[in-house]
């Protein structure tokens, strides 16, 4: 049993909790809670640490006996309680947390290409609020989403919190962040033949007047400032999401979500 807070694994989950630097250089995040330890592919599973006790309780023993059955090679460590709460990101942690390794996709990933359908993609500039990111990914699993691309300056997306609110989804979406948007953007319309759209003030048609059913892409921008001219201007086409009320605009998370589920019902149609 880690016993102390000194010790070196200890210290570095702590650090991999609190510094995305690190956790780019490591190619590992944290994961924390019975449910979403469960949800890691067992390839990615580098290292399970739980709370003293829990081995020893009837769910704790069946979730260590899963875990070893689908990563017989995987470390697995038991912690005493004041470390576990010591390196926990939780308020109330449930005794269980996992270093997972990061994925690496490819533009082929987030295109579908795989899955023989056409592409279904979120593009995000600068976004800041991890619950918006952990919700935009989440419903990018749900409408049916190919991918996800961001760039280097939004939310870093194995942060604690985004982890926590992708609910698992963050395994199963295929994501790139690159360095230039600008760049990314071109590619996907030129070479990849798809229409990008972006929500804004211009936009002459409402976002259920486009058609969607082929290789599309959604603009989302900084929840305070939108989408910067150079990013907007790269947009094959401006939409607009009707509002009554005096509302100028909605939340990140909402237009994405209104906009991928229109792609994934037209594309049910």
């Amino acid at each position: 049993m880690i016993t102390s807070t000194s010790n070196n694994q200890i210290k570095n989950i702590m650090t991999l909790n609190k510094k995305a630097r690190e956790r780019k250089a490591q190619r590992l995040f944290v994961v924390e809670g019975i449910r979403a330890v469960a949800e890691v592919p067992s390839s990615l599973l580098h290292a399970i640490y739980y709370v003293e006790g829990f081995g020893s309780s009837a769910d704790g023993a069946s979730f260590i006996s899963e875990i070893t059955a689908k990563a017989p090679s995987v470390q697995i460590e038991e912690v005493a309680k004041k470390v576990f709460d010591s390196m926990s990101d939780t308020v109330t942690p449930q005794g269980v947390l996992a270093l997972v390794k990061m994925q690496d996709f490819t533009m082929e990933d987030v295109l579908g290409k795989s899955s023989g359908k056409p592409a279904h993609i979120v593009v995000l500039e600068s976004l800041q609020d991890p619950g918006n990111m952990g919700t935009i990914i989440r419903t990018a699993e749900g409408a049916g989403a190919t991918g996800i691309i961001m760039n280097n300056t939004t939310v870093d997306l194995y942060s604690p919190k985004v982890v926590r609110s992708t609910m698992g989804s963050i395994f199963r979406v295929p994501h790139l962040v690159v360095s230039d948007l600008g760049a990314t953007l071109t590619e996907l319309k030129e070479q990849h033949g798809v229409s990008v759209y972006a929500a804004h003030l211009k936009g002459e048609k409402f976002y259920d007047e486009f058609d969607y059913s082929g290789p599309t892409a959604f603009m989302i921008g900084n929840e305070g400032n939108g989408l910067t001219d150079e990013a907007a201007s790269l947009a094959t086409s401006y939409l607009k999401i009707p509002m009554e009320g005096q509302l100028e605009s909605l939340n990140a998370s909402v237009a994405a979500s209104i906009l991928m589920y229109e792609a994934s019902r037209q594309r049910r149609g």
